[in-house]
């Protein structure tokens, strides 16, 4: 009677958490599915029907992460997901839409890098110990230092009005530094692209470098074989504007309309995107230059 009572007893309690994490498990088994549903919307070139279709599939990642809160690979395809949306349809209608939207990617890439107890400590400390934090993280942790610099720069690029953003830039450089160092092959070289805009958006007098800029998009160019068309954009909106070299600054944004649409099959959306905008970036020139 004994041993049947506490198979019994063992029975329940495994039936009781099991019944309880079923939401979960369900949830983290869907992770394959949504990685193929993330490679389909990369691999598409119709704008409007990604348009259309990505609310949707952004508020069902938000209920899957609901059902399991620490899935990290929910929370990275979200971080890419909110900063993808509002770069390619939000940020030059409704900038401030957009900002909200890459404040909800820095947040998901935060709940990632807050698992580090020591960086979670060290977020709002000065530079030097946000750097020894950062120092702690290891490659695994490479998607969520990037969309955090990504999310974080692109958030600064359009509140450019308010001087305060300035002072965000040396962390998010650290950023960028330290997905640089673990995997600088990471996005098609996505880290040194980030450093070029870092240097090349700023006057020489406040940390700008543009050799260092040039250096930086060269790297991404190189490790990306050219393929990766939005470098280009980043390459002509910063550092050609900001050596006031018109030749160039077209020749990049042509660059992207003369290579053919097929040269990133996985990336063809962000390819697409980046097509569309340069179109709309050479119609600016003679208001740059």
């Amino acid at each position: 009677m004994r041993q049947v009572f506490v198979l019994g007893v063992i029975g329940f309690i495994a039936v009781f958490f099991c019944g309880c994490n079923t939401t979960r498990f369900m949830a983290d088994s869907m992770v394959p599915v949504t990685k193929k549903m993330n490679m389909a919307v990369n691999r598409n070139t119709d704008m409007k029907l990604v348009e259309d279709a990505m609310p949707s599939g952004i508020v069902q990642l938000e209920g899957l992460l609901a059902a399991s809160p620490e899935n990290k690979h929910f929370l990275y395809q979200l971080a890419e997901a909110y900063n993808g949306y509002a770069y390619a349809f939000v940020e030059d209608l409704d900038p401030e839409r957009a900002g909200r939207l890459y404040e909800k990617s820095y947040s998901y890439s935060l709940r990632v890098l807050n698992r580090n107890k020591q960086f979670a400590e060290a977020v709002d400390l000065p530079l030097d110990k946000y750097e020894a934090a950062l120092a702690s993280f290891d490659k695994d942790d490479v998607p969520a230092l990037f969309f955090a610099a990504t999310s974080q720069l692109s958030w600064i690029g359009i509140h450019l009005d308010n001087p305060e953003v300035f002072l965000q830039l040396p962390k998010v450089k650290a950023l960028a530094d330290r997905v640089v160092q673990l995997d600088e092959n990471y996005y098609y070289g996505g880290g040194h692209a980030l450093l070029g805009v870092y240097y090349a958006s700023r006057s020489v007098v406040t940390g700008g470098d543009p050799e260092k800029a040039k250096s930086h998009f060269d790297s991404a160019f190189s490790i990306s074989e050219g393929r990766f068309l939005p470098f280009y954009l980043l390459f002509a909106e910063y550092y050609a504007y900001q050596i006031q070299d018109r030749e160039l600054y077209v020749q990049a944004l042509e660059d992207v309309l003369t290579k053919p649409a097929d040269i990133l099959p996985e990336r063809a959306f962000a390819n697409a995107v980046a097509r569309k905008k340069a179109a709309a970036m050479l119609n600016m020139t003679d208001d740059l230059f």
